[in-house]
């Protein structure tokens, strides 16, 4: 970070920037992304796929990271390590937030200041209290704010809310199950060769952000979800969040009432400190139990993802791979749907554009982000964690 790059000073241009300019339908949106690793390309390319946008300017505290992003961008675009860079700039109107989730509440945060809509990658939060600076800050400045938990904008997944739960067919729904098993993601992985020492062209205390600063790691960097320093939990934050979101989102729940969890780390221990093997329970108003369970033991793909919504009317299966409904009644045929396209990063840019909230906003993105908190602070404490008022936004 450079040092004549003064607080004083950026916040001087964010003020600057705060009056963001009024977009019409045809207008393209002009582009920055902070964090550049897989996950912020793979959302550079479904904004690319959406259209109607502008690349600006890429972030990210390795410059090789940088140089790939560029290539996705697909032209010429300014290249930073500082993020505030980023942000104080006036002719970037959005910015996709891709970074590790111990930096998500900062830079949300000062993008809003900036003026700027954002994408934020899920979770939206680290700790519980951070959700409430996000959406104060998102209110205050007028911000159009996505989360990156994607399943309510898939077609299929609109499909199956409207048809099941929007028209009452599936009855009352007492219990949930989630299952997320076989992410080989969240399993310690080996260093590429040759990263013992730091690249010279890599920030290594950026990507720690607020965290406490330790030496170089090459496994903390290369897999930073299995750290509680950096992640919510590698299959709570990473995993949970998704499936807690559609719930939410179908069943019109926000609230837990109490969570219970249970896991360990299975499976070497190492040097990492997150659970490889979890199980959680989350209750809900309205007689409703929703259920998570995710291991990296069983890496068997198949039927290894699913959200099982059992109601008095049928029971549903529903992910990514589709959906399948079984009637209640006696002899009535399955209804089934295969997979549709992602488009969460094309329904923000629509937001943008037209002021309309998006699919999966602050609020609900802390609310889904607090299920995943409850459930970590029940494993670490060992203790049924009851619903705190505090939490409420």
């Amino acid at each position: 970070m450079n040092a004549d790059f003064s607080r004083r000073g950026f916040m001087g241009a964010m003020t600057a920037a705060s009056a963001a300019r009024v977009m019409g339908a045809g207008d393209r949106v002009r582009l920055g992304v902070i964090g550049t690793g897989g996950r912020g390309r793979h959302l550079m390319g479904q904004a690319n796929k959406a259209a109607g946008i502008q690349w600006v300017a890429v972030c990210d505290a390795y410059d090789v990271q940088r140089d790939r992003a560029e290539k996705v961008a697909g032209a010429a675009v300014e290249k930073y390590a500082d993020y505030r860079r980023i942000l104080e700039r006036k002719d970037i109107d959005a910015v996709i937030i891709a970074t590790w989730d111990n930096t998500h509440c900062d830079i949300a945060v000062a993008a809003c200041q900036a003026g700027k809509d954002l994408f934020v990658e899920k979770p939206l939060t680290l700790h519980p209290m951070e959700g409430h600076k996000i959406v104060k800050a998102v209110r205050q400045h007028k911000r159009i704010l996505q989360t990156g938990t994607q399943q309510r904008t898939y077609p299929h997944f609109i499909e199956a809310k409207e048809r099941f739960f929007d028209s009452g067919r599936i009855g009352k729904v007492t219990m949930v199950r989630s299952i997320w098993n076989g992410n080989g993601a969240y399993r310690n992985q080996a260093p590429p060769p040759g990263m013992e020492k730091k690249p010279e062209g890599l920030d290594w205390e950026a990507c720690q952000g607020p965290s406490k600063k330790v030496p170089w790691s090459p496994k903390r960097y290369f897999n930073h979800y299995v750290y509680w320093d950096y992640s919510t939990n590698a299959q709570m934050g990473g995993l949970f969040v998704h499936m807690i979101d559609v719930v939410h989102w179908c069943a019109k729940v926000e609230r837990p009432l109490a969570a219970m969890c249970m896991g360990g780390i299975y499976l070497g221990r190492e040097d990492r400190d997150t659970a490889d093997n979890i199980n959680a329970i989350v209750e809900y108003p309205g007689d409703l139990l929703v259920t998570f369970e995710a291991n990296v033991t069983d890496m068997i793909r198949q039927q290894s993802e699913d959200i099982v919504f059992m109601g008095t009317g049928g029971r549903l299966h529903i992910f990514r791979w589709g959906y399948r409904f079984l009637p209640a009644e006696k002899g009535a045929p399955e209804i089934t749907a295969g997979p549709t396209p992602e488009s969460h990063v094309a329904n923000w840019l629509e937001g943008v554009r037209s002021r309309k909230p998006p699919a999966c906003d602050e609020v609900a993105g802390h609310y889904s982000a607090m299920a995943c908190h409850i459930c970590n602070i029940s494993y670490l404490e060992k203790r049924r964690v009851a619903w705190r008022k505090e939490w409420e936004v």
